[in-house]
């Protein structure tokens, strides 16, 4: 049963992706198309690529929770972070992480089962693209994209059922299974430095043939050679290759200027000059109440926002400086009154009316909490939107961190003051900090640029920090049941395990 599951997940973005604007998605779902037909064309193995950006922002699982990527970021890099705080104590086993060792919990089966269906997808590309008739330029920019989800999709299974590198033995540790073809068979467990290996190998095989085939790409949903150098640069970073980082971080943001300050503030809804990758959203094209921005756009209509607004943590609210425009993307509650165990605010309260005056989109019905957050919106309701990927501000982040590791400070305080003080994001920035102090400023600002999409937890687990949350009492703004302190040795080290139904089909992990 489970091969039979296998082989069509292979299949399935390849098959049924469709019914999407005319230049995303222009093909027909048929259940009955076969391999060979897909790949008897470049034009054909393009529309094969279009379905795996379409799988991002799909709903999976016949789970309305479940929406691709979107979920990756919500539900595994905000929700159990440090500083991203909703009031809802009843989500406490996906908040403070504790499903863990569940291996039959749907929780701990999401990142494997929708990464592997972008894998399997991809192999198929990989493995049948130079057999499609077309110019072999296509064909190569149409591998270097396939390539390019791939080592995507094994970088970010790596960071969920792998170990810190710190803690693997030099990679050395299991971690996740390797299929590099369209076969189903029994395959043992990878270390972490094989999968590390293969995500490089990937990416250079990738670079060279966007290279070769002289083409560039038409819409930022779309993979390129920014987008195979930002994740080679996010993955160094991981495997603490701080050289690699430095230099991949660099080529990532070529021709990716930050943006400025009206674009910043205007709802990271829709591609900036600094988005280098992002998921297709649009008004035809949508989830409705169950995409990313449903979840967490604050002029959402859908009742997981109005009710359950996303709001950043008071601690880290109140590292921002008061010259910095991203402070004003999160309610002040200073001199005003709320609820101190929840957040929030009473209706027609001084601060509930702050919040419509500040942001009149706020939708009529929410809910207002003390240090809500404004900085993602919906273009058009319940929840529209392009969803982002990589941004260069992350580059200039990952170049900052890397030149701390290698003893560079004045590399890393020039990147942090050109991301902060060079963007206008504050223009009263100066960084002369070293040493320890340094690397806090950089995890700080890396909470504060990257707010809400999606590193939170990842950050911590990087580090080896433990995510340390409090209730206002103890200066926090954390519901009682989700203040708590998580130790990195803790909840199986931050490691997801292996999902049953992987185990119980893969006679090469009994």
């Amino acid at each position: 049963m489970m091969k039979i599951r296998n082989i069509f997940l292979v299949l399935v973005g390849l098959v049924l992706l469709g019914a999407c604007e005319k230049d995303y998605l222009d093909t027909k779902p048929t259940s009955s198309t076969a391999t060979p037909t897909i790949f008897e064309t470049t034009k054909n193995a393009a529309l094969a690529i279009n379905g795996i950006n379409k799988l991002m922002t799909r709903q999976l699982l016949g789970s309305q929770g479940f929406n691709g990527e979107g979920t990756i970021k919500m539900y595994y890099g905000n929700y159990p972070g440090n500083h991203f705080y909703v009031n809802l104590p009843g989500w406490a086993p996906i908040i403070n992480f504790t499903y863990m060792e569940n291996t039959t919990s749907i929780y701990l089966y999401y990142p494997w089962y929708y990464y592997y269906m972008i894998i399997g997808n991809a192999n198929a590309i990989i493995v049948n693209i130079e057999d499609a008739e077309g110019p072999q330029a296509e064909k190569d920019f149409i591998k270097a994209q396939a390539l390019t989800f791939r080592a995507y999709s094994y970088f970010m299974l790596s960071q969920l059922y792998g170990e810190r590198w710190k803690e693997s033995n030099n990679g050395s540790s299991n971690c996740v299974v390797l299929r590099l073809d369209t076969s189903t068979g029994d395959i043992p467990l990878s270390t972490l430095a094989e999968v590390y290996k293969q995500v490089y190998d990937d990416l250079d095989e990738a670079i060279a043939l966007y290279t070769a085939s002289g083409k560039t790409r038409n819409n930022n949903y779309d993979p390129d050679k920014n987008v195979a150098y930002a994740i080679y640069a996010r993955a160094a970073l991981t495997r603490e290759d701080y050289g690699k980082a430095v230099t991949m971080a660099q080529n990532a943001r070529n021709g990716y200027p930050l943006m400025n300050n009206t674009a910043y503030k205007a709802g990271f809804f829709t591609p900036t000059s600094e988005w280098i990758w992002s998921s297709y959203g649009a008004s035809d094209e949508t989830l409705y109440f169950y995409s990313y921005q449903a979840y967490i756009a604050y002029n959402s209509s859908a009742s997981a926002v109005r009710t359950y607004p996303k709001c950043i943590s008071r601690e880290l609210y109140n590292q921002i400086p008061a010259s910095d425009i991203r402070k004003g993307l999160f309610l002040d509650p200073e001199a005003m009154t709320y609820t101190t165990t929840t957040g929030q605010a009473a209706t027609n309260s001084a601060l509930y009316k702050k919040a419509f005056s500040l942001f009149p989109a706020l939708y009529s019905t929410a809910s207002v909490y003390a240090y809500m957050q404004f900085k993602i919106a919906a273009a058009d309701l319940p929840g529209v939107g392009n969803l982002n990927h990589f941004r260069s501000s992350e580059m200039y982040l990952i170049e900052a961190e890397a030149k701390h590791f290698l003893t560079d400070p004045t590399g890393a305080q020039n990147a942090l003051v050109a991301l902060n003080q060079g963007s206008g994001r504050d223009p009263l920035y100066t960084c002369d900090k070293t040493g320890t102090a340094l690397l806090n400023e950089i995890k700080k600002y890396r909470a504060i640029e990257l707010w809400g999409e999606g590193f939170d937890w990842f950050d911590h687990k990087r580090w080896g920090d433990p995510i340390v949350r409090k209730a206002h009492p103890d200066g926090g703004n954390f519901q009682a049941t989700l203040a708590v302190t998580i130790q990195p040795n803790e909840n199986n080290k931050w490691v997801w395990k292996i999902p049953v139904k992987e185990t119980d089909y893969n006679n090469d992990l009994k």
